[in-house]
């Protein structure tokens, strides 16, 4: 077993708070580490999603630098307070902001960054604080509850292993991230360049409409599409998968989704729950089930489930008629013009909080070819196979790392020379949308 040394976080960092600025200066600018980009990161983004007009020297007083932690400063519970985030390089002109607080280290060979990236999240270091924090009206992180506060190390050259082990699991996380993120791109490029643009491959292997074919103007659709082609209501390709739970159904260990943990923008659903966390409204919930967030619309989420288990009844569970049809599906249940209509219909219908039903939402309107949704189908359909991979790959690899975490923090388990790495899994190369292009 490892020796753990105990160290005063004061004498291993400088605090310092971040820059105070203006609506004004947002949006524009050097790069900006946000309380946002702090609260929901083990350590910064490469790039850095925001931006803030700073001086020279307001670069210099607040810069961002490799071995540099940053602790949210103020959050309504305790439970959110002193979120930690590590920069691994330099963030040249960039500042931090003023919610948030930076730990810059004193000197080399004490703290490892990237496993102070893991200790600072984990149970010990989150109990310390929530032992010192200030509660008034909100939670604030100071620098007296700063000059309390220890850690608990081993020996550097140990840090150094487990810290590398556990970002080499957090590394293929966000490749698996990353990954996804390109299929669902392409696939979406695809599906705009033969169902929006209508440039599908003609008999001679050419873009259909660039290329001279007949287009006719429907008067259901209010637009021109492809002769022999049919405005078809989304009712008439999917249906409503409603599928109530037996009574009495043992939830223990189940999988669960709801509309709270649905992710936005991204047909890549990977967030997960449990089912017993959900009280009422429970349903059914099958890999690959189309999914649609029926409450507020304009927040985007839809998608499709990587998993078995159990949906809240906020979420509109569809199946395809024809599985033929199903990449088609997805990516209209997931595109502009759907969210759009999905939009404008939850705003009518008089409640409060926007909402919209599985009727409602069926009823949107859809150019459609039953030869080319099959091509479309045959050219897309292992994308939605890898997604769901890389997805449930990714919790497996969290589960690992979040039990590794405690142990390797105490030193009960140890990394030897030479395993401080994930074994690389080779994935098949992303495909792209061939001769896809946009107006």
């Amino acid at each position: 077993m490892n020796k753990i040394n105990k160290h005063s976080f004061s004498t291993l960092y400088d605090i310092a708070s971040g820059i105070s600025t203006t609506k004004a200066q947002a949006g524009h600018g050097s790069p900006f580490v946000s309380f946002s980009t702090v609260f929901n990161n083990y350590f910064l983004p490469e790039v850095l999603p925001d931006l803030m007009d700073a001086s020279k020297s307001e670069q210099e007083t607040y810069s961002v630098k490799k071995g540099d932690i940053f602790l949210t400063r103020t959050s309504e519970t305790i439970d959110d307070l002193a979120m930690s985030c590590v920069a691994l390089k330099d963030y040249p002109c960039a500042t931090f902001s003023g919610f948030t607080k930076r730990l810059r280290p004193k000197a080399t060979g004490i703290a490892y960054h990237k496993y102070l990236g893991f200790y600072l999240r984990g149970h010990l270091f989150r109990q310390s604080v929530t032992n010192h924090s200030i509660m008034t009206l909100r939670s604030s992180f100071n620098e007296e509850i700063f000059a309390l506060l220890n850690l608990y190390l081993p020996e550097y050259k140990q840090q150094v292993k487990i810290g590398d082990f556990l970002y080499s699991i957090e590394q293929k996380i966000k490749l698996n991230n990353a990954i996804n993120a390109e299929l669902e791109k392409a696939a979406k490029l695809l599906y705009d360049y033969w169902f929006a643009q209508f440039d599908f491959p003609n008999a001679e292997g050419k873009p259909y409409r660039a290329g001279g074919g007949k287009m006719v103007y429907n008067e259901r659709l209010k637009r021109e599409m492809p002769k022999g082609w049919q405005a078809v209501a989304f009712n008439e390709i999917v249906e409503e998968n409603k599928r109530p739970l037996p009574d009495g159904m043992d939830k223990t260990g189940l999988l669960g989704l709801d509309l709270s943990i649905m992710p936005g923008n991204t047909m890549c659903l990977n967030q997960r729950g449990n089912a017993k966390d959900f009280n009422s409204n429970r349903f059914r919930l099958s890999k690959y089930d189309l999914l649609f967030g029926s409450i507020r619309p304009y927040l985007r989420k839809a998608g499709f489930s990587t998993f078995d288990g159990v949906a809240n009844g906020t979420i509109i569970n569809l199946r395809c008629k024809d599985k033929q049809d199903y990449s088609f599906a997805l990516c209209t249940l997931t595109g502009n013009g759907l969210f759009q209509y999905a939009d404008t219909r939850s705003r009518g219908n008089g409640t409060r909080m926007p909402t919209i039903n599985a009727g409602e939402l069926m009823g949107y309107t859809v150019a459609y070819d039953q030869k080319i949704a099959l091509a479309f189908n045959n050219q897309v359909s292992r994308y939605w196979e890898m997604i769901a991979s890389n997805i449930n790959q990714n919790f497996e690899l969290a589960e690992i790392r979040d039990f590794l975490i405690p142990l390797l923090m105490n030193g009960q388990v140890t990394v030897a020379t030479g395993e401080a790495a994930v074994t690389e899994v080779k994935t098949p190369a992303v495909p792209t949308a061939s001769g896809a292009k946009t107006r």
